[in-house]
């Protein structure tokens, strides 16, 4: 399900303004951002921005959707909204448990 999203989603960036890294290869070990391991990475979705500042789970999603073609700069923009944002976090915390099922589901 996720290699899936991030595949849709580099399909968009033509311009190939985001640097798309794998994290769930060995390649990966040792080379994290401050704080979090190839486990945290795994568990939840996260951009990192040029300035070297992690966004993760929705607010991750809101920092993608603005540097996409349109018109995700526009769901980004709404997302990310104060109280929307926060409820899309607890949407996604939800969802989080519910994904590995999700994925043994649609294979």
């Amino acid at each position: 399900m996720c290699r899936k999203e991030i595949a849709y989603y580099q399909q968009l960036d033509t311009h190939q303004v985001v640097a798309w890294r794998d994290v769930s290869g060995p390649a990966l070990i040792g080379d994290c951002p401050d704080g979090l391991c190839q486990t945290d990475l795994m568990k939840r979705f996260h951009v990192m921005d040029s300035a070297g500042q992690v966004f993760s789970g929705a607010n991750g999603f809101v920092h993608l959707w603005r540097v996409l073609p349109a018109p995700w700069p526009l769901f980004g923009r709404v997302a990310g909204l104060p109280g929307l944002l926060q409820l899309l976090e607890l949407a996604y915390r939800a969802f989080l448990p519910v994904r590995p099922w999700l994925q043994r589901r649609f294979r």
